[in-house]
């Protein structure tokens, strides 16, 4: 590897490791029992090594004093920026660090891993399964860096190699600077050791390493700091994709997509899109009296020109916060769309506002699937009876088997108690599924006969109904967010939603 590094951003750590704080030479003399060998600074300090530069270095005075034993969270979602110049080290709540794993998009590169614990290969192993990893080429090799480096003497190295070593600091660094002198330029290097210390994530830091990670890691920390590493800044912004899909026909999913959309803009206040993706029957332009318009036949048809100018213009906007791509609703053609350009119209909309809501149709195809398992919440809707309960599981199922990092799909039982017709109790329609519903909607043919006929949603049609109650619900579940909440008379204390414990941020 060439040797033309720019110089160390770090330039404050010279003086911590000047007051004998820093890692021993390996090949050095020995220090003797309790004395500790300061690492070589100033002129003689080691390169930054590698081609992943950090973008900035704590400012001023350390924030960790010289002799101050301090521990670096052991998640992968650290910020060697924000988090060192605030002098914070506390590690993220699992809760963070999944929400901000679904944000995560991975471009199509190779990605090498050498491990040495059965439990990250294992992690390593289900992180390349990830629908998030989906497009790039994941590679798990037995062995640490020692291994890497003799893999890379013989071959190219990738964009970005992840190595486990467990050995002491001082063996770490050495072994680091090995593994410089044989990689080439713009590879990105992650490293898992064993080692909680901000001074030695400090320096791997300044030898170009990417990013440190403490073992044992989980599948989520990994596939987050390989995101954080190929972010690209230009397209910060990525909406959540939600995905509504019917056990059957007939199982009402669209409009439980349709006024959850519209409790989410209306209620919630989130700006929202809805995509209609059944091109010969969508009800999309029905529900809300819209002319259905070609949006997403126009998209779909031409994935590689879509912009925001283009987007903003094939949709349809029905509220403030609220558009809409329908379906042509039309057979005159044959629709015979390739995954991929689902994919991408999918990809491209996800940048026009936070919530995306996928109203699918009840059909089986390559893009379902791919469309199912990319989306960030999938929500099934079945109704209380056994060719839904059937077809429900088998999706499930798939849908598991595809998502192993991801919470389960939700289960909504849609249009219980209709008069006189046997049906499958919710508490055993959920333990013969693993999933318990998460939304009961009642069976109303007055408000939701009433709402189709006059292009309305149950909010506007029967705001006081049962139903209009479970759409806000279901809209706070799947956007993860309050209603707001509405000033209190005086004298009285505002009310507060029921939910408020569940939905609160926390600090």
């Amino acid at each position: 590897m060439s040797n033309a590094f720019a110089p160390s951003p770090f330039e404050d750590i010279e003086d911590e490791f000047d007051l004998d704080m820093g890692y021993a030479d390996p090949d050095g003399p020995v220090p003797t029992e309790g004395a500790i060998e300061s690492h070589p600074v100033a002129d003689d300090r080691a390169p930054l090594r590698f081609s992943a530069p950090v973008s900035a270095a704590p400012a001023g005075p350390s924030a960790y004093p010289a002799g101050e034993a301090t521990q670096v969270p052991a998640v992968s979602d650290f910020n060697p920026v924000g988090d060192l110049v605030a002098g914070a080290a506390a590690a993220f709540s699992p809760p963070a660090l999944g929400a901000h794993a679904a944000e995560v998009s991975v471009p199509r590169i190779a990605i090498h891993v050498f491990a040495e614990r059965q439990d990250t290969l294992a992690s390593a192993e289900r992180a390349g399964q990830d629908r998030r990893l989906s497009r790039a080429t994941t590679q798990i090799r037995v062995g640490g860096v020692a291994a890497a480096i003799e893999a890379y003497r013989h071959e190219p190295t990738p964009p970005l190699i992840i190595v486990e070593c467990l050995k002491d600091p001082q063996t770490l660094l050495w072994e680091v600077d090995q593994l410089a002198e044989v990689c080439d330029a713009g590879t990105k290097v992650v490293i898992i050791g064993a080692t909680n210390d901000i001074l030695l994530f400090r320096e791997l830091m300044r030898r170009g390493v990417s990013e440190y990670l403490v073992a044992p890691i989980q599948p989520l920390q990994l596939i987050s700091a390989i995101g954080g590493l190929f972010a690209d800044p230009a397209q910060p912004f990525v909406g959540r994709s939600i995905a509504f899909v019917g056990a059957r026909g007939g199982a009402g999913a669209s409009s439980v997509a349709h006024n959850t959309a519209y409790a989410m803009s209306e209620r919630i206040g989130a700006n929202t899109v809805i995509v209609d993706y059944d091109l010969p029957f969508g009800t999309a332009g029905l529900d809300f009296n819209q002319d259905p318009l070609n949006g997403v036949a126009d998209a779909l048809s031409q994935p590689d020109r879509l912009d925001p100018v283009l987007l903003d213009r094939m949709m349809v906007r029905c509220t403030d916060k609220l558009s809409l791509f329908a379906a042509p609703a039309t057979l005159d053609t044959d629709w015979d769309v390739s995954p991929e350009a689902f994919e991408e119209v999918t990809t491209q909309i996800r940048s026009t506002a936070p919530f995306v809501i996928l109203d699918l149709p009840h059909l089986w195809s390559s893009w379902m699937r791919r469309t199912l398992i990319a989306a960030d919440e999938v929500v099934v809707v079945a109704t209380p009876d056994l060719a839904s309960l059937r077809n429900a599981k088998n999706m499930i199922d798939l849908i598991k088997q595809g998502r192993p990092n991801d919470a389960p799909p939700r289960l909504v039982l849609n249009q219980v108690g209709v008069p006189g017709r046997p049906e499958i109790p919710a508490k055993e329609f959920g333990n013969a599924l693993g999933v318990h519903p998460s939304l009961i909607i009642p069976f109303d043919a007055k408000v939701f006969g009433a709402a189709a006929n006059n292009g309305q949603m149950i909010l506007d049609a029967g705001a006081k109904s049962k139903a209009a109650e479970a759409f806000q619900t279901l809209a706070q579940i799947v956007s993860r967010r309050e209603l707001p909440q509405l000033a209190a008379p005086k004298g009285k204390a505002a009310a507060r939603s029921m939910l408020s414990g569940l939905f609160r941020k926390k600090t």
